[in-house]
């Protein structure tokens, strides 16, 4: 979608916007950087598919805003999110394309050299709105230097349907892996099983995996990068995510994210891991409305490390240096960061979207509902992918590669034996980590 330039420009929404943009006069604060679009700008942003329609709505609503203060356009293309990464590397390999992407994860790690250096934006954000939380940083930080600006954590979390799990003899929902799985093996008794994914999912099979292996205390690297895969604890989680596996339905070994959100509104299974939408789906639907009733949401299950141990979704916005119009560009990321659009935003998204900065965790929609208090710090105490080394190409090229995510699916589904499946993802990992 393209907001174009209006004709007329009201006076006072003009200089209500200029001066979210740091556009304003030489008396302001030196410390509030300045952005000028440059003359006849224009801009496009590549993002992910919303799974809420409140998110793109605040999101278009506030771009709307943008041009409407500047005259800039910005076009909004959307993508699935498994096709994100391929094609915001593309355009970075090809030096065209979007201007500005919300990437997964470590992806801007990947192609650094083809980035906008944030870090004076970065800095200023940060240090209005209370700083940065330290997971959503590294993402976007190489070294001392901002190579993307934080844009959101989407939680993760298990949700479930109360009823169904009472009548499989569950008063509580277990808050240890071996509960876990006895509430999952006596759920499929009673035909209404889980599911979690095992396919190439960015967002649900990444965080299923990375909470398989770091329950059990395994890790991909050490502090020094080096591969360790490999490992007994590894092969706990995988003894572990088999038996696990035993208790779903057939076919998640290719699911993606959208499957189970279909399955568990479909009423096919009664217990997955997902971000509040399935929630918000449920909400809107008359349809739905006895499942609605029925969600619970609750963190992950703490395993045999004793810690809760959570991936969660994360996105940063990165400009590309093939931009013809930086200033706009930057322009455009401060005025959406900024706390009018950042708070309506969040709110808009019904706690889908986790906020970056800490002075937005004050934001009432995650007191509004107890079905949003698993996804209402998932920005606070989510742990980096690449743990528990450095993030860098390596952590990028890892994930980018589903590496992990590969090696539980080929045991759990018996394409290999669990120790041949920890052999090759220790192979694959070492073509990234060549320490």
């Amino acid at each position: 979608m393209t907001f174009k330039r209006r004709d007329f420009l009201a006076a006072s929404a003009a200089a209500a916007g200029i001066a979210g943009l740091g556009i304003r006069p030489s008396f302001a604060q030196a410390a509030e950087p300045v952005y000028k679009p440059e003359e006849g700008a224009s801009l496009r942003l590549l993002r992910w598919t919303p799974f809420v329609k409140g998110d793109e709505d605040a999101w278009l609503a506030n771009t709307a805003k943008f041009t409407e203060a500047t005259g800039v356009e910005v076009r909004i293309d959307k993508e699935s999110w498994e096709d994100i990464r391929p094609k915001a590397a593309v355009a970075a390999n090809v030096g065209s394309g979007p201007d500005m992407v919300m990437c997964w994860f470590d992806d801007a790690h990947q192609y650094p050299d083809k980035l906008v250096d944030m870090t004076e934006l970065a800095t200023y954000l940060g240090g209005k709105y209370g700083g940065w939380y330290d997971g959503m940083k590294g993402y976007a930080t190489r070294g001392d230097k901002f190579i993307a600006v934080p844009l959101t954590a989407i939680g993760n979390a298990v949700v479930y349907r109360d009823s169904h799990m009472k009548a499989a003899g569950f008063n509580e929902f277990p808050n240890d892996t071996g509960g876990f799985l006895e509430l999952c093996k006596a759920m499929k008794a009673k035909g209404t099983p889980a599911g979690f994914p095992h396919g190439k999912a960015v967002g649900d099979g990444n965080n299923y995996a990375h909470w398989l292996l770091w329950s059990h205390g395994g890790k991909m690297v050490d502090e020094g990068g080096a591969v360790t895969i490999n490992s007994p604890e590894t092969l706990k989680a995988i003894e572990y995510a088999k038996a696990l596996y035993e208790t779903f339905i057939p076919g998640t070994e290719s699911w993606q994210d959208i499957n189970n959100n279909r399955a568990f509104l479909a009423g096919q299974v009664s217990l997955i891991a997902n971000g509040v939408s399935v929630y918000y789906a449920a909400q809107k639907d008359p349809a739905l409305a006895e499942i609605a009733a029925d969600i619970r949401t609750t963190n992950f299950p703490i395993g045999p490390v004793g810690q809760s141990v959570e991936l969660h979704q994360t996105s940063s916005l990165l400009l590309f240096s093939h931009t013809k119009y930086p200033e706009a560009a930057k322009a455009y990321i401060k005025f959406m960061m900024e706390a009018d659009q950042m708070n309506s935003w969040i709110t808009s998204a019904s706690g889908y979207c986790c906020q970056p900065l800490k002075a937005f965790a004050d934001n009432p929609i995650w007191t509004s509902s107890p079905i949003l208090a698993p996804y209402a710090k998932a920005s606070e105490t989510l742990r980096p992918n690449g743990y528990a080394g450095p993030l860098g190409y390596a952590s990028a090229g890892t994930m980018a590669d589903y590496v992990l995510v590969d090696m539980f699916a080929a045991a759990v589904t018996g394409q290999m034996t669990p120790e041949e499946a920890m052999v090759e993802a220790e192979r694959r990992a070492n073509r990234y980590y060549r320490v």
